[in-house]
């Protein structure tokens, strides 16, 4: 997911800055920016920002600690996707869009490539990419980017403040709604001061929070190209615009591959923020229509990286000549993230899924221990948080700070949270999958809600209506999530609900997540760590009737009301409180059936590839800091490994 949209700034990052002491935003940044008067307030002049002014690299950093500086360039890494593609245009509504088609293009803070956090070692920490410098109040009521004059698009053609306003208002026009809507609420006003200086003014009286990197990171796209062409960022196309970015389309042939290489001519490929970075020639994603064909394809060479999402596969299937050879490396590598809050998400959009007792009653016919024990050879934990395992996960009763956190919002908290535990998943017996004392608790909690028993074993209302719910699933997806899927509705039918599974293609698939025409569907919210606007849009009220990243469509005033509060912690302790209080505000409200969570990457690729040997916390960075070693290589077409 792109940065650019509001829901980024909670990103994978170090937990680092949330635990530390806070350091008041001045001139405090270890020596990273300087203060000049500016009326009663000091002008912050800094080469990256952090909201409390924190920042580990400073001004004069060569390269990021992580990386290896003398990374060589060249060679090609290729991988997966499931599924088809229509579109090189991933901002529209329309068709679907084809991986890394967002790749080409940078902003005024930089990233990684995939959207991965860059750097990878630090959280909420943003330095200048197409901006050398970003300079704002104390007060945080406008910024000023200074943006590098070299910069160029990838037909030469100079990036200027013109092109990033122009971008911006694109964004607000033609991009998505929940987009649009909150960011003008927030950011009223944007000034061209010259071709390489632009200005953001943020709306009066609101938090300051994440402001500032979402304009950082609205993607700069060409003015010229756009008014020349008559495109819009709400079609689907196929042609990119220019990019200023290290790499750039070379071939897309559609629903088979998209090829895009690093341009020879890259203006920033000298910066400190790109050394050790973008090191691979080429990048190749070949698609397939499902998960056997592809696996298969790995084997025979067709593609070089991969990285394992099937537990049954990592468990049996790695065990093929190549691998037994040393041609393939099959390797876990840390993941100091915390997990995407995946699950079975509930659909609150149908009346009578926001009856809590029914969703309860539903949750407890999944059986996550006869699941992992089963169908994924016990390699997964068990997720019960939606920040699992990171410091501010919510644990016990709330005392301390997060307690009086919650009791200083008053009575949209509900009694239960300041008191009670907080919300954990239920166990089930791992020998069998029909638990049958969650069984015979689901029944009465149906009864209560007034679904009980006909005739015929099928639960009805008081109408008479049957009590039915339909399950979207992908069909390119893995035969295991799909085994899962088929056990835990055939104990939904085993409970009284007429259940039905509906696998679709994925550009079906897509439509109808987007139209959220499904009861229940597998998919997944962004874990957070620290506060941020973009929360709103993930969790919040605002754009809960449309908005793509509120898959269960959660409007809770309560939410609302911990979001809104914690947009005004003034330190990292405050702001630590209001993350373990929306925790347990978001499980207390039970948008969805936590499922399984993984703390290492299952990673196997062809031994051609090097990476760090100490790799950093929040990135994999397969595509962004690995390298292509041109001997192994040799050894491998020699061998006949590869072609």
């Amino acid at each position: 997911m792109s940065r650019s949209f509001l829901h980024v700034p909670a990103h994978k990052t170090l937990w680092r800055a949330l635990c530390s002491a806070a350091l008041v935003c001045g001139v405090a940044l270890l020596g990273a920016a300087q203060a000049q008067a500016d009326g009663d307030q000091a002008t912050i002049k800094s080469h990256g920002y952090s909201f409390y002014g924190d920042l580990k690299y400073p001004a004069d950093y060569t390269h990021f600690d992580y990386v290896n500086p003398d990374a060589p360039k060249g060679g090609e890494i290729s991988f997966s996707s499931l599924g088809t593609f229509d579109s090189m245009n991933p901002y529209s509504r329309k068709g679907r869009g084809g991986v890394l088609s967002t790749m080409m293009y940078e902003s005024l803070l930089g990233e990684g490539i995939g959207n991965e956090s860059a750097p990878a070692d630090v959280y909420g920490e943003y330095y200048g990419l197409l901006a050398h410098t970003v300079e704002y109040p104390e007060s945080k009521d406008w910024v000023i980017f200074h943006m590098r004059p070299e910069a160029r698009f990838s037909n030469g053609d100079p990036v200027t403040a013109h092109d990033v306003e122009f971008s911006h208002n694109l964004l607000l026009d033609q991009g998505l709604k929940s987009y649009g809507d909150a960011v003008r609420q927030r950011i009223p006003k944007v000034e061209v001061i010259d071709d390489h200086t632009i200005k953001f003014y943020f709306t009066e009286g609101i938090s300051r929070r994440s402001l500032i990197e979402q304009v950082g990171f609205v993607p700069a796209w060409s003015k010229k190209w756009y008014e020349e062409t008559g495109a819009r960022l709400d079609e689907s196309r196929l042609e990119s615009s220019p990019g200023s970015g290290a790499y750039m389309v070379e071939d897309v042939d559609v629903n088979r591959r998209i090829v895009y290489k690093r341009n020879p001519e890259y203006w920033g490929r000298d910066l400190p923020f790109n050394v050790g970075r973008n090191n691979f020639d080429r990048i190749r994603v070949e698609y397939f229509g499902d998960e056997n064909s592809a696996f298969e394809a790995f084997k025979s060479g067709e593609y070089t990286f991969r990285s394992e999402g099937n537990s049954r596969q990592w468990a049996t299937a790695y065990d093929f000549p190549k691998v037994q050879d040393g041609y393939v490396v099959k390797e876990e590598i840390t993941d100091g993230s915390p997990p995407q809050p995946t699950g079975f998400v509930f659909n609150l959009g149908r009346e009578i899924l926001q009856d809590k007792r029914l969703r309860e009653a539903v949750a407890l016919a999944f059986n996550f221990e006869w699941t992992n024990e089963s169908l994924q050879y016990g390699l997964f934990k068990q997720r019960a948080s939606f920040t699992q395992d990171s410091p501010v996960m919510a644990t016990g009763a709330p005392e301390g700070a997060e307690l009086a956190f919650l009791q200083s919002l008053g009575d949209v908290i509900a009694p239960e949270l300041l008191t009670e535990d907080v919300r954990l998943p239920h166990i089930s017996q791992a020998e069998r999958l029909f638990d049958r004392r969650n069984a015979r608790r689901a029944m009465k909690l149906l009864d209560d809600a007034g679904w009980a028993v006909g005739d015929d074993g099928m639960r009805r209302n008081v109408d008479g209506d049957p009590l039915g719910l339909t399950f979207l699933l992908n069909s390119s997806g893995s035969a295991t999530l799909s085994a899962v899927v088929e056990n835990f509705t055939s104990n939904l039918k085993g409970l009284g609900i007429d259940t039905k599974l509906e696998k679709v293609d994925s550009s079906q698939y897509t439509a109808r997540r987007r139209d959220r025409d499904y009861d229940m569907i597998f998919d997944a919210y962004a874990s957070f760590l620290g506060t941020g606007t973009g929360l709103a849009q993930r969790y919040g009220s605002e754009a809960a009737s449309y908005s793509l990243f509120n898959p269960a469509g959660l409007a809770s005033p309560m939410v609302d009301a911990i979001i809104d509060a914690s947009l005004q912690a003034q330190t990292s302790e405050e702001e630590v409180a209001a993350m373990m209080s929306l925790d347990r505000a978001l499980r207390h409200e039970f948008i969805m059936i936590p499922l399984w969570y993984n703390d290492v990457y299952w990673t196997a690729y062809y031994a051609q590839y090097s990476h760090p040997e100490q790799q950093p916390p929040y990135a994999l960075g397969y595509l962004d800091f690995w390298w292509y070693d041109a001997a192994k290589a040799e050894k491998l077409h020699a061998a006949g490994v590869l072609r």
